[in-house]
């Protein structure tokens, strides 16, 4: 095994906690709601009791236990931070080694559908086209990666673990591909460690404000963005300033986490109001018991916090070089004109996506497999 890389156990929650979780979910105490609102102010409480239902009586987390553990798993150390992460290799010839990084309130569990096709073209209809080692890392303080005991863990030091990771795993260079969180963060890999990129992908590009023209679609996509800042981004502010405050809830609520993260899957999904037409109820429960069994609500949004008051969040300070695909879903909730894109890194692939949201990879895992191969196809073959 490579030298400060260890196997992980397979992941197995103990019964009585997912007993505690049935037991929890049983007993909401619901809250009352105003008729005809239609989800403007969250999800409702038929939705809510639907879920609960289902996570209590009718989900079996026990096989998605299964399939992840199927994926080898390792742990390691770097920075004083221990770090999970999954090790895909491709046993098919000359596999593009590629870093992809989740968001909030996503997680690992977002490269469910994909990993496999991207890993093993040839077992999926697709031979000949480009195949790939997979390193898939917890965030700090997210899933099976400890919540951070220290102060100062931000997006750029994530950043800089990332290329430390992948350096101890062997790979001199790499692509990286995020969305979310896990695409600022990737973009800072960019930035940190150009020469080790082959090249970046994202799903969504944060910019600044810039100058070019811009088309009637990219303005009305502007319009979005706006109404998104306007309105949507009061769950950004408490992570912010008041995560501990909310992580007690969330912490000891399954009921009350679970609303606070349908809540972006249905406002960020291809599916307005209705997350469960976009991505499957069980999948947004495997997303949500991840959350649940390792207790990481608050942790995670101390990622924000931490970046907020270092300055660190959002686009980067510095154009990047490294060659950048960027996959424009039509329901991503940050949608910037291509030639702000252009302005911040080096765009030699863009494409916009007939469908799918903010959760691409789950929402759409053909088109987002499709669009990774594409560009790291292109970008690497011979001249």
């Amino acid at each position: 095994m490579t030298d400060g890389i260890l196997p992980a156990e397979p992941i197995h929650v103990p019964e009585e906690v997912l007993a505690d979780l049935r037991a929890r979910l049983r007993a909401v105490r619901w809250p009352d709601e105003l008729p005809d609102t239609g989800g403007v102010w969250g999800p409702g409480v038929d939705r809510m009791k639907r879920l609960c239902a289902r996570w209590a009586d009718g989900y079996d987390w026990g096989a998605t236990e299964a399939r992840v553990n199927q994926w080898p798993q390792y742990r390691t150390v770097i920075d004083g931070q221990d770090i999970h992460f999954f090790w895909l290799r491709s046993t098919e010839p000359n596999p593009i080694p590629l870093l992809l990084t989740h968001g909030w309130p996503g997680s690992v569990m977002e490269f469910l559908e994909v990993a496999a096709p991207l890993v093993a073209p040839g077992e999926h209809g697709a031979a000949g086209r480009p195949t790939f080692d997979l390193v898939i890392p917890s965030l700090p303080g997210y899933g099976w990666s400890a919540p951070p005991r220290a102060r100062g863990w931000t997006l750029s030091r994530v950043a800089r673990a990332w290329a430390a990771l992948m350096a101890r795993l062997g790979y001199d260079r790499f692509g990286a591909q995020g969305g979310d969180l896990g695409a600022m963060v990737s973009a800072r890999l960019a930035l940190h460690a150009p020469e080790r990129m082959l090249g970046l992908h994202l799903t969504m590009a944060v910019v600044p404000h810039a100058t070019g023209e811009i088309t009637a679609q990219e303005q009305a996509d502007l319009d979005d963005v706006a109404r998104f800042v306007k309105y949507g981004t009061t769950y950004q502010a408490t992570h912010c300033l008041s995560s501990q405050t909310v992580g007690y809830a969330l912490n000891d609520s399954p009921a009350g986490l679970a609303a606070w993260i349908l809540d972006k899957f249905d406002r960020w999904t291809d599916s307005p109001q209705d997350a469960f037409a976009a991505v499957p109820l069980d999948r947004v429960l495997d997303n949500l018991t991840l959350y649940w069994v390792t207790g990481t609500i608050a942790s995670s949004m101390r990622l924000y916090a931490e970046s907020r008051l270092a300055d660190d969040l959002g686009p980067t300070r510095g154009r990047v070089e490294v060659p950048t695909g960027v996959a424009l879903y039509p329901r991503e909730i940050y949608r910037f004109p291509r030639s702000w894109i252009e302005a911040a890194f080096n765009l030699v692939h863009y494409r916009r996506m007939a469908r799918g949201g903010h959760f691409a990879a789950m929402e759409e895992p053909d088109l987002f497999v499709a669009d990774v191969r594409d560009f790291f196809g292109r970008l690497l073959r011979p001249a």
